[in-house]
C-alpha cells in the first residue's frame, strides 16, 4: 500500500512538472535614447498631450524614425529625430479620412 502511495505521488509530481511553461521572455526596461526623448518632446508639444509613449524606433545615419502613441488610446504619431536634438517630420498616423 506504502509503495502504491509513493508511486502515485511520484506520477503526480511528474505530470503537474509538464504544466509549467517557460516563454523564455525576460522583461527589460531600457531609458530612451536621446534621439528619441527628443520626439517624445516635440510630440507632446505639438500635440499639446503629455501622455505619450514610446512604441519604437529606427536608426539610420540620416535620423532616427521614432513612433509615439499619444493619449489614452496610444494614437499612433511618428517623427524624425536627429543627432543634433532636433527634430522634423511630427505627423499623425490616424487615418484621419475614415473619422
Amino acid at each position: 500500500m506504502v509503495r502504491l502511495s509513493i508511486a502515485a505521488t511520484l506520477g503526480a509530481v511528474t505530470a503537474l512538472a509538464g504544466c509549467v511553461e517557460d516563454t523564455g521572455s525576460v522583461a527589460t526596461t531600457t531609458a530612451p535614447t536621446t534621439a528619441e526623448q527628443a520626439c517624445l518632446r516635440d510630440v507632446t508639444a505639438t500635440t499639446n498631450n503629455p501622455d505619450v509613449v514610446l512604441l519604437g524606433s529606427e536608426f539610420s545615419e540620416a535620423g532616427t524614425l521614432v513612433r509615439v502613441g499619444v493619449g489614452p488610446g496610444r494614437a499612433p504619431w511618428q517623427c524624425i529625430a536627429y543627432s543634433n536634438g532636433s527634430t522634423a517630420g511630427i505627423e499623425s498616423l490616424t487615418d484621419e479620412g475614415a473619422l
